[in-house]
């Protein structure tokens, strides 16, 4: 059975939670991720199932939730080009392993990228598809995240079907990534607004609008990040922020841990803010 919120974090508080993605250790393995979460404060690990053989192993993770006392309240299904051949290519066969996964873990998220365009009986059939697995996993939430369009050498191209905007499609629940809204040059408070009441997760992170996806600390790019976390309160969310950033150009762990304890300072001060409505 899922997690049942925020509030068996700690017993008491109902505060939204906010996890570290273990994509923000890489090249660090997913084992690291829960050695920082533990170590820095995190309330919980988002897991990208990669190919470290650990992150596709409940009994691995689950141990390592154990040691560290951190728990996985979200998984990341592998829809990263570099994880196409992760357990399967059968992309619905990595997506129902993803919920297998979550659903032993009690994580009652799973996070899912809109089809690739050369994936098209995947595409074909993916809004009913995602219906007919979450009414097989009704404790798990299926939020899809908003892409971006790919800019080459002066062209711009993208590589999803419909669209890199869910919202354009329309979905149970969404992930608001935004650092993939400074990469598509779209406000991200806008992009709440247009995800409204079905916004179930969100990927923290910021960019310069330079056309790629940066997931810079967030505060280092452009984005609203600070008046999207203020904002969640007033828009009743009751999901969970993954701090999804990169540190691959971190010269040594303690300047790793800086940018992560950076992220997660700046994530609870906001989330901690009076909202809009509330002000």
């Amino acid at each position: 059975m899922a997690s049942a919120g925020p509030a068996t974090l700690d017993g008491v508080t109902s505060r939204v939670p906010v996890l570290l993605s273990s994509s923000s250790v890489f090249p660090e393995r997913t084992a690291a991720a829960f050695q920082l979460a533990a170590a820095l404060g995190y309330d919980g690990v988002e897991v990208m199932v990669w190919t470290d053989a650990v992150s596709q192993d409940a009994g691995a993770l689950r141990g390592l939730a154990e040691h560290y006392g951190v728990p996985v309240l979200s998984v990341h299904a592998p829809c990263l080009l570099v994880t196409q051949r992760v357990w399967s290519p059968d992309p619905w066969e990595r997506l129902r392993r993803s919920a297998e996964l979550a659903s032993a873990l009690g994580a009652p998220t799973v996070v899912v990228h809109p089809p690739f365009t050369w994936q098209r009986d995947y595409a074909r059939t993916f809004a009913e598809g995602l219906d007919r697995i979450a009414g097989q996993y009704p404790d798990l939430r299926f939020p899809v995240e908003n892409m971006y369009p790919v800019r080459m050498a002066g062209r711009q191209f993208v590589p999803y079907v419909p669209g890199w905007d869910p919202t354009e499609t329309g979905y149970a629940s969404y992930t608001l990534d935004l650092s993939h809204c400074a990469a598509s040059h779209t406000d991200s408070l806008e992009m709440a607004d247009r995800m409204g009441d079905r916004l179930a997760h969100v990927h923290l992170g910021d960019g310069t609008g330079e056309g790629r996806d940066e997931h810079l600390v967030p505060g280092r790019g452009n984005q609203p990040c600070a008046e999207v976390l203020r904002s969640l309160a007033g828009r009743r969310f009751t999901g969970s922020v993954a701090v999804e950033v990169t540190t691959r150009g971190a010269k040594s762990r303690a300047d790793r841990e800086a940018d992560l304890r950076e992220a997660l300072d700046f994530a609870r001060q906001h989330l901690s803010a009076p909202s809009p409505v509330d002000a």
